[in-house]
């Protein structure tokens, strides 16, 4: 029997149009069921219930590590998840963590700020703040820091275990906001938090309760048909880029400058385009952080920027091939911190192969091309790049409203609006759009762990052999 989401988990979608699978196994409901000390489920695992598959595997990894033995006490646990939530000014993901850390014996007094926690916690702001915004940034000297001798000092198990747990909520931040996932209560009377609206929209609440696919087609320039027609022009070039594929592959050489060419144009997305694909009022005030958010973090203006400035004609590139999740990340948090690497690659995998073969109304459709194009274009954007991949595909499949949405949602998620979301792929279903945003936050997760095992395999033997 089908299961209707209760009103309210989702104001993207209305109740009847998200409707839990009803193949959930006895193991999910236990892990729902542990995870959810009020008893209910909270609102992203109903609507990550879409994909039952990925929401057991999701689940699994969630619950290791903020609950299962590990480096970190269980307090600390959901201290950094609110660090790290703060990052992206998630209130939603706060309030839950606030929760949480008073429930497993956390002090009341460090909800206060930042200035009322331990040294030990405090020297994590500068990696949280790299990650969340700039992980290109970040270098063996700022692991080597904590890591230090000294009484504040990070062991290399706690250390990952803590990283593991900022990239975590820094992806599901943006999860969240690209989900337009709803307050669990009142906000207004929880922990002092409260949603704070910039131009009709709330940083937690991003859309009206409407009817999404009604509102998408009519709420545009372009209708149905032209909507119809915009779908059936993608599945002519995803056939066209089949085709030429398999006639002649493209010379490294040529891969490699249209690699380049992406990576320079994803430097205009949304900052070049955003005001003219959307009103301006959108953005036309600063985003607004209350003192309830800005408490668990430093230097609040330090956020998203480009990789590279714009006009450089070499831009720095990280290739993909030189610190994989696979080779190294993997290796890495699986020797410092037990049972987790295989948690993740399992969660990894399962997203990246999610489909059920459909696009829309079309069944029997092999999504593997675009699924990649999505995925890689997310890397691009941060500079790293797949030698065995075509950039020239990414142009040709993905459309530049849903590269304003990607940016934004992986970027500044917290300026996500309910207009980006209806700009894009007006004729597919929600449970799509639902798996692409799990392909936006598998790539942001591979990115953080890839990017600092490169800084965490570069120490000295020394900080190893002290394990």
């Amino acid at each position: 029997m089908k299961q209707v989401l209760p009103r309210g988990a989702n104001k993207l979608l209305t109740p009847s149009e998200v409707v839990q699978a009803n193949t959930v196994d006895e193991r999910t409901n236990f892990l729902v069921e542990e995870y959810s000390t009020s008893g209910r489920l909270d609102n992203i695992t109903q609507v990550m219930s879409l994909h039952t598959q990925y929401l057991e595997s999701f689940l699994r990894s969630q619950f290791y590590m903020l609950r299962m033995d590990g480096p970190l006490p269980l307090p600390h646990r959901h201290y950094i998840a609110i660090m790290a939530a703060a990052r992206h000014q998630c209130s939603y993901l706060i309030n839950m963590h606030v929760d949480e850390f008073l429930k497993t014996g956390g002090i009341a007094e460090w909800l206060n700020g930042l200035e009322y926690v331990p040294q030990r916690l405090k020297n994590l702001n500068e990696i949280n703040k790299l990650l969340a915004h700039r992980p290109w940034l970040i270098t063996k000297e700022h692991i080597q820091k904590l890591v230090k001798t000294g009484e504040n000092n990070w062991s290399l198990p706690e250390l990952v275990h803590a990283v593991v747990l900022l990239a975590h909520y820094h992806a599901l931040a943006s999860f969240v906001f690209g989900s337009g996932i709803n307050p669990e209560r009142d906000p207004e009377i929880s922990n002092g938090l409260r949603l704070i609206p910039v131009n009709n929209f709330c940083v937690c609440d991003l859309a009206n309760d409407n009817n999404i696919e009604n509102a998408s087609l009519t709420g545009s320039n372009f209708g149905i048909v032209d909507s119809l027609s915009e779908l059936e022009a993608l599945m002519e070039r995803m056939k066209r880029l089949q085709e030429e594929r398999e006639d002649e592959e493209a010379s490294q050489e040529e891969m490699t400058t249209r690699f380049e060419k992406e990576k320079k144009e994803s430097l205009f997305v949304v900052s070049g385009d955003t005001f003219h694909s959307f009103p301006h009022s959108d953005f036309e005030d600063d985003m607004i952080i209350t003192s309830d958010v800005s408490r668990y973090i430093e230097d609040p203006g330090f956020g998203y920027e480009d990789f590279a400035r714009r006009g450089e004609e070499h831009l720095p590139t990280f290739r993909a091939q030189d610190y994989t999740w696979e080779n190294h990340g993997f290796s890495l948090v699986n020797r410092l911190y037990s049972d987790i690497g295989h948690l993740l690659d399992e969660k990894f995998r399962m997203v990246y192969s999610l489909t059920y073969n459909t696009m829309a109304t079309h069944e029997d459709v092999d999504t593997t091309m675009l699924r990649r194009a999505l995925f890689n274009y997310v890397h691009c954007m941060f500079g790293i790049r797949y030698d065995d991949y075509d950039y020239g595909e990414v142009n040709q499949l993905l459309e530049r409203s849903l590269k304003v949405y990607i940016k934004t949602v992986t970027c500044y998620p917290e300026r996500t609006t309910k207009r980006m979301y209806d700009s894009y792929w007006r004729q597919f279903k929600h449970s799509e759009k639902a798996s692409t945003r799990l392909l936006l936050y598998t790539p942001q997760w591979t990115k953080h762990i890839t990017k600092i095992s490169s800084p965490f395999n570069k120490l000295p033997d020394t900080n190893f052999r002290l394990l």
